[in-house]
């Protein structure tokens, strides 16, 4: 993190270092020299980086502060205003969708004046799903009341994570800020980047942290009340009060960037103007395009061609005024916005910049309007040129024949339509007949019958081959598997999660059944909404025209910390008992952002967000207990199981369809492996979910009905081993058998101990 490669200065008159790394990793930096109090976050791509790297910094003992990894973005929100209110310094980042989940939190804290530093990776917001950059989730920002601050570079994603924490704490102003920098575009790019060489002129800069002064939570003799109801005229008055200080936030930050200036030699000007004396065609854009846009202002102005370009580096609040006074004399200006405001012809910063002109009264600059870049598009110098000929061709002609268009999009053609590939699947090959589920009358119990799984290998599988998953993955075949014991028809539900992304990449779909997608947090509430739909249209006769024999099994499909961030919604179908199956397939972390630390990590275990050195072992806490949570909830069934036991996997999948067809909601979890972030060898994947059955770590057993079997122990087959010897195969968690980790590896075996201990009672007694 951070390597020095020289001590090279810019002008100034602090010492500084120059080091090579990306736009994550200075913000990641910046943070740690300022050693915020607390940090609360949730993995998004591609901001997760900002994380890793400090809770990196933080096992080897760089930084001090408290980073809290919450159940999504919503509650990484909440737990940064909580420690805001608190009186500290608080930081956080994230991207895309993730925003967008902490959205209605964010006006709260401006409107009530808790600071804060955040920053936006910005990324393409859903949907269809995209995890590349766009300005798409920054233009969400913009009426919430933070001032935002422009990165061009990974300079400056340093220098703005400083100054912002000073802008924040000014009296004048006291709001939170967002730092804004273009996801892959800067945030992935490594750069030569000038830091402070010490801590100590940081904090010089930013001032030592002290909330005297100002009202927080923790003042025992100053009881406060934050966020009351509050009527008119009250709350228009504290609208027009946070009004003012965004106002007065432009000017703090205009002298605080001179103060920065005077110490580093890097100057960051509310408006960054290239050659915009004379120019009479100009160029608008953000970020990291602001940068390749001045090599085509050079290369038109050898041609004799006036041009100039604009790049902000605050837009909230907007520098309306700078921006008129630029353009004032400019006959043509084309404005690249790299996001949409649908339907209001022209993307945000176009009407704002539109308002600017008529309200200082330049009404001879031609304003021509292009959606540019989306999805991560990338923007090149030829790009460039096209915005400026737009400009020039509108200053010769005195008018502009198209306002508003996109660029970069391709027509589509209707002869390259995507055509079916998989055909659908045969009904007489899904309902085989050898899988039986009856009720028995005296007992009230399921009586299942499968047959052995070499004859279920002519059932075809619901995916087809060629996918991306990695090699050794363990989540197809054990979905495979669970489907083997599944008769008829199904309709999926996959949330985000690597089972999704390497299946759906568009225009191809390995799925030879219905799928569907939504937000990460929100699968189960979509299929629940997708389950009640089917059972009225059927009632309505609606769906007697498409030959359906049988009815449809609905199953979601979550893993990779989605019953974390899920599990309001999981926990708010299950109480309605909805007739459809969850499925997790447990791969211990968030694995497609890059293996980070889930609820269902267990303790001592490292990840990307747990990192192991001399002052953090892994992961600080137990793991959670999903399908005890869900089995809490009194849905007709629950289970777990494993491709270990493939004919107990088989049973538990035919009588999820029975409750999930006849009763209500199932909830499943099943173990895969993840060689890639397990550092595991692909070949003892099999042997690996076996250690983790037989060790107890991961028991199997049903919940049917309340009551509880334990449908494999390991200690009446005389298979049990020690934990170790499960954790010794594994790259992530060897060091836990280690004697420096010794009390770790105690605390992990007698949570096991306790959870297998406590399963048996609930085996040996149906009112446990």
């Amino acid at each position: 993190m951070a390597i020095e490669i020289n001590k090279e200065v810019s002008t100034g008159t602090v010492e500084q270092r120059m080091v090579y790394e990306s736009g994550n990793e200075m913000a990641a930096y910046a943070a740690h020299q300022i050693n915020y109090h607390v940090m609360g976050y949730f993995p998004i791509s591609p901001s997760t980086e900002v994380a890793q790297f400090l809770d990196l910094m933080k096992a080897n003992g760089q930084h001090d502060i408290k980073l809290i990894p919450a159940d999504g973005e919503h509650g990484s929100a909440g737990i940064c205003y909580g420690a805001s209110a608190a009186g500290g310094r608080v930081f956080n980042a994230t991207s895309s969708n993730g925003y967008l989940y902490m959205l209605e939190q964010m006006p709260v804290q401006s409107g009530t004046r808790f600071p804060m530093v955040m920053n936006l990776v910005c990324r393409s917001v859903s949907g269809p799903l995209d995890i590349h950059g766009d300005h798409s989730d920054l233009y969400f920002a913009l009426n919430t009341g933070w001032p935002i601050l422009m990165c061009r570079d990974p300079q400056a994603v340093y220098d703005m994570n400083i100054m912002a924490l000073k802008l924040a704490e000014d009296p004048q102003v006291r709001l939170p800020v967002l730092v804004a920098s273009d996801g892959y575009f800067t945030s992935h790019q490594k750069r030569r980047v000038q830091t402070f060489a010490h801590r100590a002129d940081v904090h010089a800069f930013v001032g030592e942290h002290s909330p005297d002064g100002f009202m927080h939570v923790l003042d025992r003799n100053n009881p406060i009340t934050v966020g009351p109801y509050m009527n008119e005229p009250d709350y228009i008055n504290n609208c027009y009060q946070q009004s003012m200080a965004m106002y007065k936030a432009a000017d703090v930050f205009d002298r605080i960037r001179q103060e920065y200036e005077a110490l580093t030699g890097r100057d960051y000007p509310i408006l960054d103007l290239y050659r915009m004396d004379d120019a009479e065609v100009a160029v608008f854009l953000m970020n990291s395009a602001s940068e390749i846009i001045k090599d085509v202002v050079d290369q038109l102005r050898a041609k004799g061609i006036k041009a100039g370009s604009i790049a902000p580096n605050m837009i909230r609040p907007f520098p309306a005024k700078q921006i008129a006074e630029a353009l004032r004399g400019v006959k043509a200006v084309t404005i690249g916005d790299r996001a949409d405001s649908y339907g209001g012809h022209g993307g945000n910063m176009t009407n704002e910049i539109k308002a600017a002109l008529f309200t200082h009264g330049v009404k001879d600059t031609l304003v021509i309007s292009r959606i540019y870049g989306l999805g991560g598009k990338d923007f090149y110098a030829e790009d460039g040129h096209h915005l400026f000929e737009l400009a020039i061709e509108a200053a010769n002609a005195g008018k502009v024949d198209v306002p508003f268009d996109y660029w970069g999009h391709t027509p589509g053609d209707p002869s390259k339509a995507p055509k079916r590939v998989l055909e659908p699947l045969k009904y007489e090959d899904l309902k085989t007949g050898l899988i039986t589920v009856d009720r028995d009358e005296a007992t009230g119990k399921l009586k299942v019958k499968v047959p052995p799984v070499r004859q279920l290998t002519k059932k075809p599988k619901r995916l087809a081959p060629g996918h991306g998953a990695c090699p050794g993955c363990g989540i197809f075949s054990g979905l495979e598997l669970f489907f083997k014991g599944i008769e008829g028809d199904i309709v999926a539900l996959y949330q985000t999660g690597c089972a999704m992304v390497v299946t759906t990449g568009f225009p191809y779909s390995s799925h030879k059944a219905t799928y569907i997608h939504n937000l990460f947090q929100n699968g189960a509430a979509t299929l629940s909404g997708v389950v009640e739909m089917f059972w009225e249209r059927k009632r309505r006769g609606e769906l007697d025209q498409y030959g359906l024999k049988d009815d449809f099994t609905f199953v979601m499909i979550t893993g990779d910390g989605g019953m974390d961030i899920g599990m309001g919604p999981a926990i708010g179908s299950a109480l309605r008992n909805h007739k459809m199956i969850i499925l997790e397939y447990d791969n211990e972390g968030y694995m497609n952002t890059g293996a980070q630390l889930s609820y269902s990590t267990p303790l001592g275990h490292r990840t990307s967000t747990s990192n192991v050195g001399k002052h953090q072992g892994g992961k600080l806490f137990h793991h959670k207990d999903t399908a005890q949570i869900m089995a809490a909830t009194n849905i007709p069934y629950v289970f777990t199981g494993s491709e270990s036991l493939p004919q107990d996997l088989l049973r538990k999948a035919a009588k999820a369809q029975y409750y999930a067809q006849n009763v209500g909601l199932v909830y499943g979890k099943i173990l895969i492996t993840c060689p890639l972030n397990w550092l595991s060898e692909e070949k003892i994947g099999q042997t690996l979910i076996d250690d983790a059955v037989n060790s107890c770590f991961f028991p199997l057993y049903d919940v049917e009905e309340g009551i509880t079997t334990i449908t494999y122990n390991p200690e009446d087959k005389g298979k049990r081993i020690p934990l170790g010897d499960w954790l010794k195969n594994m790259g992530k968690t060897k060091h836990m058998t280690r004697p420096e980790y010794a009390e770790a590896l105690q605390s992990f075996e007698n949570e096991v101990e306790r959870r297998w201990q406590r399963l048996k009672a609930k085996h040996e007694n149906a009112y446990l």
